[in-house]
């Protein structure tokens, strides 16, 4: 995780100076100032850095994996992974809840009276999936 977090952080200061050229280029542009774009940068770097932070902050805490041994061959990552949830529906109904939000940002608000129960119910059925039904733990 420290190698991966070290790219992230490599990945944050590149967009950084990104940010800032594009920032200075566009503000000085015959047309204006472009506000979009620089904010857009600036969000990409928050995003790097946070995913930076946290594989720092995490790999202080968890063994040592194979990515971060120069030497460990491909098959020293084999193994169980941890645990990963079976198949479930509840994706599907946040997907078209989140489709009928964006589309009632598009063709009217009212589409939004269709979008929050279908998105409460996935996202209710996905927090609790655990706790009833087949994939209950005993």
């Amino acid at each position: 995780m420290k190698e991966q977090g070290k790219i992230f952080a490599g990945f944050a200061a590149f967009i950084l100076i990104m940010a800032v050229v594009y920032g200075v280029w566009t503000t000085h542009s015959d047309h204006g100032t472009e506000a979009a774009g620089t904010t857009a940068l600036f969000l990409a770097f928050g995003l790097c850095a946070f995913i930076a932070f946290y594989l720092g902050f995490t790999s202080k805490r968890v063994d040592t994996g194979a990515g971060d041994n120069p030497e460990a061959e491909v098959s020293d990552d084999a193994g169980e992974m941890g645990f990963f949830a079976p198949h479930s529906w509840q994706p599907l109904s946040l997907a078209i809840g989140g489709a009928f939000a964006f589309c009632g940002v598009i063709f009217g608000w009212w589409l939004m009276f269709w979008a929050a129960p279908l998105i409460l119910i996935g996202l209710f059925g996905w927090v609790f999936e655990f706790y009833r039904g087949e994939n209950q733990n005993q």
